[in-house]
């Protein structure tokens, strides 16, 4: 296969940065094709992100024209043939057309070519290894048109071997799938991934992070997960037992209430039940502070959340917050099931939207001015009445305020003998 007729609507092809990279490598017997991503989504009609180009000329002729031309250029993957051009605010990373020498996963020796049909077979799925000139022709030397149009993810050439060159491919086959695929995965791949699965014990944590969110918030994740947890995947990836019913769960409760799917939270749904979970997974996906803290939060007491009172959410929300509430509430949703009744679910989450807790009025103060000093017994006493304020409904009034005070420091003191 060559370049086909087929020359999609892109715009930026023809003004805009992109364009005026295209035009700099171009000429003087090197050709630069945009590549990637960018081409299969402007085929599928989807939104455009990063902006990949494959080039003929070598590294440092691509350096050598981008400052020629008063463009930046940062030599961001020099040894495998990537510089990155930063044009008006955009970068692009631009590779020279290699060829694999040997390939063992991140770090394959490649060569530098002139062979653009080379340059696509040592890619990942044939939906990723088509390239567009300038002028918006299309060129498919793997098949990747004709997958693109039945939106199927499919390993170029042996799935086993492609597989065996990086290990990350088996989650990228199913995120991609999860993506732009449709159906079932395709059959050579799937088994090819259960069969190397071994293999993702290779991986670091961090790369399995990036790819398991991504999946995460994928439009057909569901899918993927359903189809990775029967192969025995996620359990190789996450370390424990999974629910892909809650996480379809939570798709369903994202979508009625109108969010933008979470990968967090999705991740929580998927393989959080207790607060143990989140530890483990921490550790497999090498998680954020921010991330981890988020899950250990939905793991812890979820299951007291339902049937709640209004009284009883607002001391909830008082002590979680709003983040850690919605978070936590969408998890006791999601685990209660897609065919519970969704209205208690809908007018609990709401609750931060028609109602602020106050600050907590008493202060140190109040209890100094009690025979209390500073110190731990300050501090307990504060909790306490803290806690009574709460039990209380949150009373303002300055009346009630002093009555809790005064009992609180009576109770204390006679607890405590004081």
């Amino acid at each position: 296969m060559s370049g086909a007729a087929v020359r999609p609507d892109a715009p930026w092809l023809h003004v805009g940065p992109a364009a005026r990279v295209l035009a700099l490598l171009n000429g003087d017997g090197e050709e630069a094709r945009v590549v990637g991503g960018a081409v299969r989504n402007a085929l599928l009609e989807l939104p455009i992100g990063d902006v990949d180009i494959a080039t003929t000329a070598l590294p440092e002729e691509v350096i050598r024209r981008a400052r020629a031309a008063g463009i930046k250029a940062v030599p961001t993957g020099i040894e495998h043939g990537t510089v990155t051009l930063v044009l008006d605010g955009h970068g692009f990373e631009v590779t020279t057309l290699r060829e694999d020498v040997e390939t063992f996963g991140r770090k394959a020796k490649v060569a530098f070519g002139r062979d653009w049909v080379r340059d696509a077979q040592r890619r990942d799925f044939t939906i990723n290894a088509l390239s567009m000139s300038a002028s918006g022709l299309v060129h498919d030397h793997v098949g990747g048109l004709e997958d693109i149009a039945a939106r199927r993810v499919r390993f170029i050439g042996d799935p086993d071997q492609r597989i065996a060159e990086d290990y990350l491919r088996i989650l990228r086959f199913f995120r991609i799938h999860a993506a732009y695929g449709v159906g079932a995965p395709d059959r050579d791949g799937l088994l090819a991934c259960i069969c190397g699965r071994a293999g993702l014990a290779t991986l670091s944590a961090e790369r399995m992070r990036m790819e398991i969110l991504k999946l995460m918030v994928a439009d057909g994740a569901l899918e993927s997960v359903v189809a990775m947890a029967d192969g025995g995947l996620l359990l190789a990836v996450l370390g424990g037992v999974t629910y892909p019913g809650t996480f379809a769960a939570m798709m369903a409760a994202e979508a009625a209430l109108g969010l933008d799917a979470d990968p967090v939270r999705r991740l929580g749904a998927l393989a959080v039940a207790v607060t143990e979970d989140a530890k483990r997974l921490s550790q497999r996906l090498r998680l954020s502070n921010v991330e981890t803290k988020r899950l250990d939060s939905m793991g812890h007491r979820w299951w007291r959340l339902a049937g709640m009172d209004e009284a009883t959410a607002r001391r909830r929300l008082y002590r979680l917050g709003e983040p850690r509430f919605h978070d936590r509430m969408m998890l006791a949703w999601a685990r209660a099931g897609r065919h519970a009744d969704p209205a208690p679910w809908r007018d609990l989450i709401a609750l931060p939207q028609r109602w602020r807790a106050p600050a907590f009025p008493l202060k140190a103060a109040d209890f100094i001015a009690r025979g209390f000093v500073a110190g731990p017994a300050l501090g307990h006493v504060l909790t306490l009445a803290e806690d009574a304020w709460l039990a209380a409904d949150f009373p303002v009034e300055e009346s009630r305020l002093q009555t809790i005070a005064d009992q609180t420091a009576a109770r204390f003191a006679r607890d405590h003998l004081l």
